[in-house]
């Protein structure tokens, strides 16, 4: 019989929403993937430079896209969210100032503070977040945006800017930061004058907000060596966009057949998104179909690969995590070395304690070296396959950690149970019900939260 404490504690203890995994053999089927998670919300912060609405299609039902259309609402705009189309009104714009309950929970407010400068003339967005999985500073975007004639200042809650108007200015950044070169094509878009940004990222996603600006009335030039050429326009108008199909979750569930020993077609994600995937994973023994609106994989062996990340169009750093699940299932020793952030492997441990054997290393084991000298987290691992994985509990680090642990568990004997899958769903659209139909058994369940 439970004592009157018990009960209490019963009752006061702390709950996760964990999925709970049984495999049940080669996963086999079709998934359709969305847009990008990382396309969706900066084309939803770009929409507020317009004059008019903007409709975004194909957006995926994911926990980021919620958490950008709150801080757009806050602001003041009206969004319309229906059958995957997102029509963005910033004609009703009331506010300069990102809500501080919003701190931490993506870093999407950094991107804001142009497109707010332009509108308002000041802007407050709070201390960004996301996953930890290193440092992603916000030098470079701060940098950008004062040689533009922005006034920021840094405070405990976040940071504050001002402009009276913003110039045009020649600006290079000392590695192809995504988000920056995103911060500089939405503010230099209506600055005054001409704006040249050397050492852009190239990412789809970044090429894709491009477009979407120059529908916009933006006048954006690329050219070669990363360069971009921006000549700012009084003002935009509103334009429709269909985003493309997600290139992580398309590789994702490609090697979700692979892993398994069964196959997977992914629809919706074109081949030019996937070129560096695919032809990592042929080397590697994996056998592809490829029309011009689906891509799908099978293999009966696969062979250990060397692979390190790099910026686009390198080995994306987002496809490491399922790559590492895969090669604890490929014959031989597998090396991946992590170029582009220094925390990208708190999940290793987690994939070892399910009977992975997984070697962490400091010392770069790659042919690009070391972008982060002196840290203390591991840049490359050596992978042991093929080792059989067991069911374990797991609590999940980040998105992509996350889904490689559901990989883990559907090649694993037993069952698993994965703890704080919030991650997942703010990255991965309708995650269950796709792998649901894939064949594998995977439910949602309340659990006791574990201690970390």
């Amino acid at each position: 019989m439970s004592t009157v404490t018990d009960v209490e504690s019963a009752k006061t203890a702390p709950t996760a929403e964990a999925w709970i995994v049984n495999p049940v053999g080669p996963l086999v089927g079709d998934v359709a993937v969305r847009g990008s998670k990382n396309a969706v919300t900066k084309h939803l912060v770009a929409a507020l430079l317009a004059s008019s609405p903007s409709t975004i299609s194909n957006c995926p039902d994911v926990g980021d896209v919620d958490i950008t259309t709150q801080m757009l609402e806050a602001l003041g705009c009206v969004i319309d969210r229906s059958n995957g189309d997102a029509v963005v009104d910033p004609r009703t714009l009331s506010s300069s100032r990102v809500p501080i309950k919003f701190s931490g929970m993506n870093r999407i407010p950094i991107l804001m503070v142009g497109p707010l400068l332009h509108r308002v003339g000041e802007a407050f967005v709070p201390l960004v977040g996301g996953d930890d999985i290193g440092a992603r500073p916000l030098d470079f975007h701060i940098d950008a945006l004062e040689k533009m004639g922005a006034e920021i200042v840094i405070t405990a809650d976040g940071l504050e800017a001002k402009a009276r108007r913003l110039r045009g200015a020649h600006i290079e950044l000392p590695y192809p930061s995504v988000g920056a070169t995103e911060t500089v094509l939405m503010t230099a878009s209506m600055a005054e004058g001409r704006t040249v940004l050397d050492g852009g990222a190239l990412e789809p996603e970044v090429i894709e907000l491009a477009l979407f600006l120059q529908r916009m009335g933006a006048h954006i030039e690329m050219h070669p060596n990363r360069r971009y050429i921006i000549d700012g326009v009084p003002e935009l108008t509103g334009a429709a966009h269909r985003l493309k199909g997600d290139r992580i979750e398309a590789f994702s569930y490609l090697v979700a057949g692979l892993i398994t020993g069964g196959q997977v077609t992914v629809h919706g994600c074109s081949q030019d998104r996937l070129v560096t995937a695919i032809s990592t994973l042929s080397r590697m023994g994996a056998e592809f179909e490829i029309t011009d609106t689906t891509v799908s994989a099978k293999a009966t062996e696969l062979n250990a690969a060397a692979v390190e990340t790099d910026t686009h169009p390198g080995f994306m750093t987002d496809w490491q995590s399922p790559m590492v699940a895969l090669f604890t299932q490929c014959n031989g020793l597998s090396v991946m070395h992590e170029t582009v952030y220094e925390n990208r492997f708190t999940y290793v441990p987690a994939l070892n304690q399910m009977g992975a054997q997984i070697e962490s290393y400091n010392t770069p084991l790659g042919s690009m070296g070391g972008r982060f000298v002196g840290s203390s987290t591991p840049c490359s691992v050596v992978v042991r396959g093929k080792t059989p994985l067991q069911g374990s509990t797991v609590v999940v680090p980040d998105i992509r950690g996350g889904f490689a642990y559901v990989l883990a568990a559907a090649a694993a004997e037993g069952t698993t149970t994965i703890a704080d899958t919030f991650h997942l769903d703010r990255g991965y659209n309708q995650p269950i019900e796709n792998f649901t139909d894939l064949g594998l058994d995977i439910k949602r369940k309340t659990i006791e939260a574990p201690s970390v």
